[in-house]
């Protein structure tokens, strides 16, 4: 799923994918806005098939975040 996280990133900000690691946080490493953030926000639900609340999103800053959150919901690597 990582690799998944690290294409939707790229194809939203434009950030390089080599950057993007487990521990890369989304504001201060890659220097996202709000808006890139809801962008990915809105990658995962389309692909997914899910909501996610936003206030749940504000609590997802790392690409750790990400992954935890996606496990929490049932989400596997198998679903990418």
């Amino acid at each position: 799923m990582l690799e998944f996280i690290k294409q939707i990133i790229y194809e939203v900000a434009g950030k390089d994918k080599n950057k993007i690691t487990y521990d890369t946080d989304f504001i201060k490493d890659l220097e996202l806005t709000s808006y890139d953030i809801m962008n990915i926000v809105c990658m995962f639900e389309d692909h997914f098939d899910v909501s996610i609340p936003s206030r749940d999103v504000w609590n997802l800053r790392q690409v750790k975040d990400v992954l935890d959150y996606m496990r929490a919901m049932g989400i596997t690597d198998s679903d990418v």
